[in-house]
């Protein structure tokens, strides 16, 4: 037989490595695996802001992993959070749907800059507790566009935003960006951005410069921006615990490929009185917040 060469390689040795293909594909046999589900945990949604209106904390359960059904709210809990003064806000759930609201009255807003706020949830009889503070933001001065193709086989155009903030001087600050599209919230839990002073996590000294321009462009979440789309940006203020929080939570749901780690569990700074009670998971966060709204018009749009 003549040993015809392809691409360097004989054709007795495809042939056999072709026999040897067929063999491992042929006796794939479908195995079932029987996933023990896990107690269900409370789960805390709980997110302040100092803007002015209603705040709310929502409370679920935990179900299993291959459940697509909705968590289900966590009803009957008794919710309040308490600042280092001793003013309680008693957040309600007036509909009955895990969502406890706390209303100000007129004039009035949660959070102040520098106070320390402590949530506390009574819960199927046990007590859970967080902590955290209220820093500082810088303000978000501009949002502007840039007119640019998607791709360069398209002819279509599109256009970039761009916002730009300068980090507050003197100390380490850490910052959550969100982003918002014709008053729909870009909050899919794979397009989380924060920031530490302006910039990522062990770069360069930027303390008290102006925001890298990557996270200044990261508000571009699922696609460039049309003619009259709306865009708002907001940038909080978060903790040290907050920022790992959420770089954890990132890389737990971009968790895959080849060469993925191990699954773990994203730390929470939920905790139970009771040591030995059952655990809770999720996070409870305050935060003062800047936001800037643009339209995408020709007063926004800038020149290359």
């Amino acid at each position: 037989m003549k040993n015809t060469h392809i691409f360097g390689f004989s054709i007795v040795h495809i042939l056999l490595l072709g026999l040897l293909l067929l063999g491992m594909t042929s006796c794939e046999d479908p195995i079932d695996i029987n996933l023990q589900t896990g107690p269900s945990q409370l789960a805390v949604d709980g997110w302040l802001t100092d803007e002015p209106g209603p705040q709310t904390i929502k409370l679920t359960r935990t179900t299993g992993y291959f459940d697509a059904a909705q968590p289900p709210a966590a009803l009957g809990a008794t919710v309040i959070v308490a600042d280092e003064d001793s003013v309680i806000h008693e957040f309600v759930d007036v509909k009955n749907n895990g969502n406890y609201v706390w209303t100000p009255k007129n004039g009035e807003k949660f959070g102040k800059i520098g106070k320390r706020y402590l949530l506390g949830i009574r819960y199927e009889g046990q007590e859970y507790y967080a902590i955290s503070e209220m820093r500082r933001v810088p303000p978000v001065d501009s949002l502007v566009f840039r007119e640019e193709k998607p791709n360069p086989l398209e002819s279509r155009t599109a256009f970039q935003a761009e916002f730009y903030a300068r980090d507050i001087p003197g100390g380490t600050d850490y910052y959550w960006i969100r982003t918002y599209r014709n008053d729909r919230r870009l909050d899919a839990t794979s397009n989380i951005v924060v920031s530490y002073n302006g910039s990522f996590n062990g770069s360069a000294d930027t303390d008290g410069l102006l925001f890298i321009q990557p996270i200044r462009q990261s508000i571009n979440i699922d696609s460039l921006y049309n003619r009259n789309d709306q865009i708002k940006v907001e940038v909080l203020s978060i903790t040290p615990d907050a920022f790992y929080f959420f770089l954890q939570l990132s890389e737990q749901i971009n968790n895959g490929g080849l060469f993925a780690s191990p699954p773990a569990n994203v730390p929470t700074n939920i905790q139970n009185r009771n040591s030995s009670g059952p655990k809770a998971v999720g996070f409870f966060g305050v935060s003062a917040m800047s936001s800037r709204t643009a339209k995408v018009e020709d007063a926004n749009i800038r020149e290359e």
